[in-house]
């Protein structure tokens, strides 16, 4: 008899009445380009983060999206365990705190507060340009189309240092010349790396850097590759990311003006998205913050025998 293996994602829980919902305009936002979903989805991420990521990613859009509110619908972890699990995911690039400052009619200027989301593992510069696209456009948050890349974990968010480059290669040559090195089914020649050089070299016109485009080029690769250098250039070609315009183009006359800003994951503190790598302020990156935290809210000694000593009165009363 067949075992059916358990999915990694934790199911939404069966309920009576729906999640809550965050005011219009706030709470939970899709990303673009998802892929869809399967049973290892989130399996890198450890046990707590891997649940509650799967919870997430079953609410619907415009779902709340604050901590004490989840861990009200997930009673194996509290507020501080919740709180915990949304930083280490915005670290491994599965969501981002954004805030957006929206004048609308009548001259009526608030602040309207979501959370990104996103199934597939984005790196910071996928982020960015989100960000990016959704200050430029006056009316809605639509976000910029960026192909995927590689799910990225906690525990991998430094990559290895990329091999020097050898002087007289291109950046561009050199990270068609890693690839076979990062998978052998995309290894090129020095003849392929020269062709396939003026198509790399205009990825780095975008604003992308060699490991953006490594990654992007590995992702999702087929078992077999019968000719590298063909694959390479079709993915080179029909993946390119869009040009980021240097200067924002003036809104219309008349249309609602929108500012629209990164925040932290863990306390909130507003900046700008390459200030906020893995959507954390420098002082949320601190290691040991959290476990400091978590002294200072200990009980002080005296507050613990007073909590006794009312429990003891409580068990004599009649």
């Amino acid at each position: 008899m067949a075992t059916q293996q358990p999915s990694s994602a934790l199911r939404a829980p069966a309920s009576s009445r729906p999640y809550p919902m965050a005011n219009p305009g706030y709470g939970k936002r899709s990303a673009p380009d998802q892929q869809p979903r399967c049973s290892a989805d989130f399996m890198l991420l450890p046990l707590r983060e891997r649940h509650i990521a799967g919870f997430i990613d079953r609410l619907p859009d415009g779902a709340a999206m604050d901590v004490k509110g989840l861990a009200k619908q997930l009673p194996l972890y509290g507020q501080q365990a919740v709180g915990s699990a949304l930083k280490a995911l915005s670290v491994a690039g599965y969501l981002r705190r954004v805030r957006c400052l929206v004048t609308g009619e009548g001259g009526q200027v608030r602040w309207v507060f979501r959370t990104f989301w996103s199934r597939t593992a984005r790196v910071n510069e996928w982020w960015g340009n989100l960000v990016g696209a959704a200050r430029r456009q006056p009316t809605a948050v639509e976000p910029v189309v960026v192909q995927p890349v590689a799910p990225v974990v906690p525990q991998q968010r430094t990559p290895e240092p990329a091999p020097p480059v050898p002087e007289g290669d291109s950046p561009a040559y050199a990270a068609l010349a890693r690839l076979g090195r990062v998978d052998a089914r995309l290894a090129l020649s020095a003849a392929d790396c020269a062709v396939l050089e003026p198509l790399a070299a205009e990825w780095f016109t975008r604003g992308v850097d060699a490991d953006y485009l490594v990654q992007a080029l590995v992702a999702g690769l087929p078992a077999g590759v019968d000719s590298p250098v063909g694959l390479v250039r079709r993915r080179l070609t029909d993946k390119i990311p869009p040009k980021v315009s240097a200067v924002p183009l003036p809104p219309a006359p008349g249309t609602p003006v929108r500012r629209v800003m990164m925040e932290c994951t863990k306390c909130g503190v507003p900046g700008r998205a390459e200030a906020l790598p893995d959507g954390l302020c420098r002082a949320c990156r601190v290691p040991g913050r959290e476990a400091q935290e978590a002294a200072v809210e200990l009980p002080a000694e005296r507050d613990v025998r007073t909590y006794v000593a009312e429990l003891r009165d409580l068990l004599k009363a009649p």
